[in-house]
């Protein structure tokens, strides 16, 4: 490992990391988080943008996102309540991170794609001559 690495893995800090990119890595809470970069969201319009995201899943992603201190959430004293959530200053932070990986990640798709389709080829003759 090389020496500029050794402090991601120390020992003490590896739960810690591991905690904190599992709650930014979470696809629900990466897309998110780049919904809300372009500003404030109710509840309802979160859930029309976000493809496959059940109503419960949504409620505990906010929540976790709130408890890290992600987003915030402001309740309006309207009638009906008006939820809206917004990005922190932390969250916008995480803006550039998670924008420059969906670049990388449309810069190399048809290539990872390539790549699968390999693998899965060579898994299934190793299947065939099992």
């Amino acid at each position: 490992m090389s020496p500029r690495n050794k402090s991601l893995h120390a020992a003490e800090k590896c739960p810690a990391i591991r905690d904190v990119l599992n709650r930014v890595g979470d696809k629900w809470s990466v897309q998110i988080v780049g919904l809300l970069g372009d500003g404030a969201m109710r509840f309802s319009e979160l859930r029309r943008s976000i493809e496959g995201i059940s109503q419960r899943m949504l409620t505990l992603t906010l929540r976790g996102l709130e408890r890290d201190g992600l987003i915030e959430r402001t309740v309006f004293p309207e009638i009906p309540p008006r939820v809206e959530y917004e990005l922190t200053r932390l969250g916008h932070t995480l803006l550039d991170p998670i924008r420059q990986l969906a670049e990388w990640a449309g810069d190399n798709r048809t290539s990872i794609q390539a790549a699968r389709e390999r693998f899965d080829a060579a898994t299934a003759k190793k299947k065939q001559r099992a």
